[in-house]
């Protein structure tokens, strides 16, 4: 679809993932410049440690899965730099990686499955770190494909569906998240409309979602924040679906910011709210969400009069008994949630 997290070769050729005989290094992650859209599509291409890094913090690409994808790739396309001591400073790059952001799961997860691969290999060391990173990113695709297919059911002719922030092709390797069952059922010829929040501070409901299920022909109604309530009360909502972030045991989710709000709110006017994530976006280690870390961001994205002090923390916690349903590519996960 957008091809938002890809590697890219030095004659370049777009990959999403592994290609037998074809020349794959030199090379670099190639990424969509999220902070342009939706008025420029425009392609990053990194293979410096403090360019990778500086992109993901100021949300150039965003979305666990696509965060996790692009920090394994990235981990590959700057450890061409490296020489002596590989497996070494392979391992510092990854540490600076990690850092970049606190909550999404999937960073961690990719980069400790890349250093595992590294670990297990005598040979090709280089070689082999960016096959699992493709490895990740072709997974991350039919992982997607999967989310789509199993919960595609849930979304019924006529129906009016809320989302939050943007869990598409856009916060993952391809076709998303929380968007994917409306892409899988858009293609099977089902009319419906989606109401995509705008998601303050930063838009992502209003300058992504909205863009990228217009460009896909879904029919799609940006409202702001604050108006959740309202379209719910007015009757035009019947389905909730959202992303995540990180998923405790219990089945709690972490997504953006106002995202339990939403839900609150879908529990009051009987609306079934619905998590879609992949399994890599489990974290069995927590036993519940209130064990999650919170990002605080910059104060600076947050309109505020001078002097004031701004609180800006970048995701919330959705109890898991206000959670009908955790849509994986395992399948459609009912409540009580066990992930431990």
């Amino acid at each position: 679809m957008l091809e938002t997290v890809r590697w890219i070769t030095a004659e370049g050729k777009v990959l999403a993932g592994f290609e037998e005989g074809l020349a794959l290094l030199p090379g670099k992650l190639r990424i969509i410049d999220q902070t342009k859209l939706p008025k420029e599509l425009v392609y990053l291409e990194l293979d410096d440690i403090d360019e990778i890094v500086a992109a993901i913090q100021r949300l150039s690409v965003r979305g666990a899965p696509a965060i996790g994808c692009a920090a394994a790739l990235g981990l590959a396309a700057a450890a061409q730099h490296v020489d002596a001591d590989f497996e070494a400073k392979v391992e510092i790059l990854a540490d600076q990686l990690a850092a970049s952001r606190p909550t999404a799961v999937n960073l961690f997860w990719a980069l400790e499955r890349c250093l595992s691969h590294l670990r297990r290999c005598d040979k090709n060391h280089l070689q082999e770190l960016l096959r699992e990173a493709l490895a990740i990113l072709e997974e991350d695709i039919q992982m997607c494909q999967s989310i789509g297919k199993h919960g595609a059911p849930l979304i019924e002719e006529g129906m009016g569906i809320l989302t939050h922030c943007n869990a598409g092709a856009l916060a993952t390797g391809d076709f998303g998240t929380a968007l994917s069952p409306m892409y899988v059922a858009h293609e099977a010829g089902r009319k419906f409309t989606v109401y995509s929040d705008e998601t303050r501070p930063l838009n992502q409901g209003s300058r992504l979602t909205a863009w990228e299920l217009h460009q896909s022909g879904v029919d799609v109604v940006t409202i702001c924040d604050n108006m959740a309530a309202q379209v719910m009360k007015e009757g035009k909502i019947d389905l909730v679906i959202v992303g995540s972030d990180r998923i405790a045991a219990n089945g709690d989710a972490a997504n953006k910011i106002g995202t339990y709000g939403v839900a609150v709110l879908a529990k009051h006017h009987g609306i079934p709210f619905y998590v879609a994530a992949p399994t890599s976006t489990l974290d069995a280690s927590l036993a519940h969400g209130g064990l999650i870390p919170i990002e605080i961001r910059d104060a600076a994205e947050v309109g505020a009069a001078e002097g004031v002090r701004v609180y800006n923390p970048a995701f919330d916690v959705t109890p898991s008994e206000l959670i009908a349903g955790i849509i994986t590519e395992n399948g459609l996960h009912k409540p009580p949630y066990n992930f431990g």
